[in-house]
């Protein structure tokens, strides 16, 4: 039973790690490829790894393998996620038919700063009630 398991196991690892370099080369651009190969190779080598502690059946082995998974779920976004960002601060650009730059305007080259764009919505709102103030105290 556990040899099925095994096979099962590390054939799907197998067939998501080869999407991911599939993904890899068929997409357009950084980001994308980011995206595609963090998943896709995050679930693969899981699985993998999933087979190799039930062909082991010890117990250090299967503790060592859920502690490399733990780690590689942890860490893979995480890295994923700086190098778009690197990347994007560095003006890598991106799909011509990219919808959304949900980053655009609100990184400024000169200083290096990020801002969430929260703070130009406050501007806003204090020039709003600057102004409806005055309008009614010139009233």
């Amino acid at each position: 039973m556990s040899d099925i398991a095994i096979i099962i196991l590390s054939t799907f690892g197998a067939i998501f790690i080869l999407l991911a370099a599939i993904g890899f080369v068929r997409m357009p651009d950084t980001y994308l490829r980011i995206s595609v190969t963090t998943k896709a190779v995050t679930l693969g080598v899981g699985l993998i790894l999933a087979s190799a502690a039930i062909y082991f059946d010890d117990l250090s082995v299967t503790s060592r393998v859920l502690a490399i998974i733990l780690f590689i779920i942890l860490t893979a976004p995480v890295g994923a996620h700086l190098i778009g960002r690197a990347s994007y601060f560095l003006g890598v650009g991106m799909w011509k038919n990219s919808v959304l730059d949900e980053l655009e305007g609100k990184y400024k080259e000169n200083s290096h700063v990020l801002t969430s764009g929260l703070e130009d919505e406050e501007k806003d709102k204090k020039k709003k009630t600057e102004k409806t103030e005055e309008k009614s105290s010139e009233n």
